[in-house]
């Protein structure tokens, strides 16, 4: 079957090349954007001086939002993994809930709460007889700021991988270093470590991307990345050729990151002759209850105290529901369902044309369709506009014109492309767990390949689709950016009302809308722990 040319085998690779084209089509048409002629003082202002601090800003946040997940991830992976302390089972999972709360809502919970008009501030103030310029107290709308609050959100991705690449390790491997005289630390250091860096590299290159990506907390902190200048650029100078070529720099800058991680951990492979786990070991005393303490605090100021301090913010406001919340609530549903419907059928098509045709060609095509992924919100915004204005201007009737211009379809568009990814690898990984033996009987059956997929691995495929529906379904309800660049005219969801109630400074407004979107995002996120425990 290899040898033959899968173009003419099966409407699976035709299916391939069409969505590989789709995926990059925002892409294309931005260096169309980029590429159209621009006054010269215009390209020396961004050089000289916006394109400057654009950089330095995202460098540096980059590289604290790096330094807060390692020391979080890694942290919580290796204790969760390696010792038994109080508490472990429940921490194990709980470290994980902070991938239901948003970093931009959480930097709302926390502003409203410690910001010199807040709760906190002012409560020292009554007590104490200060004011204003009288104490000192950290600044909350500030660059370190965001990037706690970013780790926060974000060190569950490192802590997922460098938790199961510790649990993985073999004990002979330690007792090997032991046996030569290395302490303990020396152990970690140069055995324990060297094993799940790949992973740990690979959860960071991931929490790069989201960083580069955010535009909710960076915005509302008015810290100057390149999401909230391409943002700025487009909406607020009208500067479409401006956006476009930032844009264009950070999808290099992104895609570089893309690269630099997969050949790094191509070539960092680590084996052992045993295959025996490693043990893990009791902490009792001083030293379980410090492991305890060191697990509880991510979770604690990654989600519980967030969610407490929305909790309050609305309760604070007698309890109101805005009565556009249900409209809000339906919107996000209706784009994310949309979404949802298109994803995951298109995601279980591509696994299957991998399946059954597994060409370095058909696999290039599979790579390109999950790099979407790897392109920020506010970037697939600039793109997609650029081709929703070609095809307005191509099909001018009427109706279409209502659909493609008013950017509903836009917007689902952006979805499709962002997050494709998340349900392929889900629904590729499932494939590959199902023995090809079971396909090869099916065939000397007379089944054909789409009767082997529905008879077959449909049937084992139902939780992982469920799973991947509900993941990309969460995903789609906190976009942000391209949601906030594409939407329809008075057309709101949840998380564009909540980033301009915080924007407008209301954020006893922006608690609800936020709570809903984190209540909502436990759901997933929960079955993501329940299988993280059962492995």
């Amino acid at each position: 079957m290899g040898a033959k040319s899968p173009m003419r085998m099966s409407p699976l690779v035709w299916f391939a090349v069409a969505l590989a084209l789709a995926i990059i089509a925002p892409l294309l048409a931005l260096s169309g954007v980029a590429l159209q002629p621009a006054p010269l003082d215009s390209l020396l202002h961004l050089v000289g001086t916006v394109l400057p601090r654009y950089t330095v800003t995202s460098v540096v946040l980059v590289m604290l939002v790096g330094l807060f997940v390692l020391l979080l991830g890694v942290g919580a992976g290796w204790l969760v993994a390696a010792f038994e302390f109080p508490g472990r089972r429940f921490l194990e999972v709980g470290l994980i809930l902070p991938l239901a709360m948003p970093a931009f809502v959480m930097a709302y919970a926390y502003t409203d709460f410690l910001d010199t008009s807040g709760s906190l501030q002012t409560w020292l103030r009554l007590t104490m007889g200060w004011r204003v310029g009288d104490y000192w107290f950290p600044q909350v709308r500030s660059l370190p700021a965001a990037a706690l609050f970013l780790a926060l959100a974000l060190y569950p991705y490192v802590y997922m991988l460098a938790r199961n690449a510790f649990a993985e390790r073999s004990e002979s491997l330690s007792d090997a270093a032991r046996s030569l005289g290395l302490s303990a630390p020396e152990v970690w250091w140069r055995v324990s470590w060297p094993v799940a860096r790949p992973a740990v590299a690979a959860g960071l290159a991931l929490v790069t991307m989201e960083t580069l990506a955010d535009f909710g907390t960076v915005s509302f902190f008015a810290v100057d990345t390149f999401s909230a200048g391409i943002y700025r650029a487009w909406q607020g100078f009208g500067d479409r050729t401006g956006a476009a070529r930032l844009s264009l720099l950070l999808v290099a800058v992104v895609l570089l990151l893309v690269w630099a991680e997969r050949r790094q951990r191509g070539r960092m492979l680590f084996h052992a002759r045993s295959s025996r786990p490693a043990r893990v070991r009791l902490l009792s005393g001083f030293a379980g209850w410090s492991a305890s303490a060191a697990c509880a605090l991510p979770c604690l100021f990654g989600f519980a105290l967030p969610a407490l301090l929305l909790a309050r913010q609305w309760w604070v406001s007698a309890g109101q529901i805005d009565s556009r919340l249900v409209q809000w609530a339906f919107n996000s549903s209706l784009l994310s369902l949309a979404a949802v419907l298109i994803i995951v059928p298109m995601a279980l098509a591509m696994a299957y044309a991998v399946r059954l045709y597994p060409s370095r060609w058909v696999r290039l095509l599979s790579g390109i369709s999950g790099a979407g992924y790897a392109l920020p919100g506010v970037v697939l915004g600039v793109g997609l506009l650029a081709v929703v204005g070609t095809i307005d201007r191509t099909l001018s009737t009427g109706t279409t014109r209502l659909l493609i211009g008013g950017t509903a379809f836009a917007v689902v568009y952006a979805y499709c492309v962002r997050f494709f990814a998340v349900a392929q690898q889900g629904l590729d990984a499932s494939l590959k767990r199902i023995s090809p033996a079971m396909d090869a009987s099916a065939r000397t059956l007379g089944a054909g390949p789409f009767e082997v997929l529905r008879r077959v691995h449909w049937p084992l495929l139902k939780p992982s689709v469920a799973s991947a529906s509900l993941l990309v379904f969460v995903d789609c309800l906190k976009e942000l950016p391209a949601t906030l660049v594409l939407r329809p005219f008075n057309f709101d969801t949840l998380a564009v009302v909540a980033y301009q109630f915080a924007a407008d400074e209301r954020l006893v407004e922006a608690a609800l809308p936020s709570l809903v979107i984190v209540l909502v995002g436990l759901l997933p996120v929960s079955i993501l722990a329940s299988g993280l425990r059962r492995r």
